[in-house]
């Protein structure tokens, strides 16, 4: 098969989910719901966290910054996905592919860095709690938000070009509702080497070293948590970090299961429905774990819905 360097003529089938007719009413209902819950919820959280005086601290503007990458992050697939079931077509052009590509890896990194980012400034407010207004001042807070976009922006550029150097044949269907960066260059004619190592050395330090970032944070806190005397101020501690553990359970877990599950089966189903977890699904959830779970949050929430009313 002959590879094509037309590249502005190449279409790509995003093969999604089921194919069956009488579902994809279902299919468009649901992601809908899910899609509009998502935006709704993240919005109220970053106009929560605007109106209220009060909650103007480091931890609340990098959870706004959270919300804003969250509503961004499913706005790189779903709408795409809906449009395509609405008009029954399931194709996506190449420039498009590799847009939406690149806006995936750019949100999807962002939400990894500020997790780690949130998990640094717990952990400075509970292992350093004197100092935590001088360690943890606006100038400190604005830079690790640049720095995460920055790192973020030149890693999706740069995976966007190599893989806009590769050349493709005709087969180009991937089994997914989006453009996923793995799954777009193995459809490559041309040698991926370069790519592949390129792709898991990223893997490696864009992931792992948050992940460790957060594990070393949470493991010191958890020692000076124990080292407390009171049951309360045991229980103040932990309530502080407890919506920020739910939010990177079910980013990693997620993410973790899209990649197991991709191993373990060849189903172009079960990948798709195992993306739609972290893709879609926790930027959902997040929202209502730090409403539900955070006092302030909620009653900051309360007063401007009231207010509203």
């Amino acid at each position: 098969m002959e590879p094509r360097n037309n590249t502005h003529l190449l279409e790509f089938v995003l093969l999604g989910f089921s194919q069956d007719p009488d579902l994809q009413p279902v299919t468009c209902g649901l992601f809908l719901s899910m899609y509009l819950i998502t935006v709704v919820g993240n919005l109220l959280i970053i106009l929560t966290i605007i109106a209220d005086a009060s909650l103007h601290t480091p931890m609340y503007f990098f959870l706004s910054n959270l919300s804003f990458v969250d509503i961004c992050f499913t706005s790189t697939t779903v709408p795409k996905m809906l449009v395509n079931i609405q008009t029954k077509r399931e194709t996506i052009s190449y420039a498009d592919c590799i847009t939406q590509m690149y806006f995936f890896l750019i949100f999807v990194e962002l939400d990894n860095f500020l997790l780690a980012v949130m998990a640094y400034d717990r952990y400075v407010a509970i292992c350093h709690p004197l100092h935590y207004t001088i360690i943890m001042n606006h100038r400190l807070c604005r830079f690790l938000v640049l720095v995460c976009w920055i790192v973020s922006v030149l890693h999706a550029l740069l995976q966007s070009m190599m893989v806009s150097q590769l050349s493709f044949c005709t087969d180009l269907e991937i089994p997914h509702f989006f453009c996923e960066l793995n799954q777009v260059a193995q459809l490559a004619c041309s040698d991926t080497f370069i790519n592949d190592v390129v792709m898991y050395f990223a893997l490696v330090v864009l992931a792992i070293v948050p992940l460790s970032g957060i594990l070393y944070s949470y493991y010191k806190i958890v020692s000076s948590i124990r080292a407390m005397s009171t049951a309360q101020g045991k229980y103040k501690a932990f309530s502080t970090c407890a919506s920020h553990l739910s939010v990177v359970s079910s980013f990693y877990c997620t993410g973790l299961g899209v990649y197991l599950s991709s191993a373990a089966s060849h189903s172009s189903q079960a990948s798709a429905t195992a993306s739609v977890m972290y893709t879609v699904v926790t930027p959902m959830l997040n929202p209502f774990i730090y409403s539900l779970r955070n006092k302030d949050v909620k009653g900051s929430l309360k007063r401007l819905l009231v207010g509203k009313l």
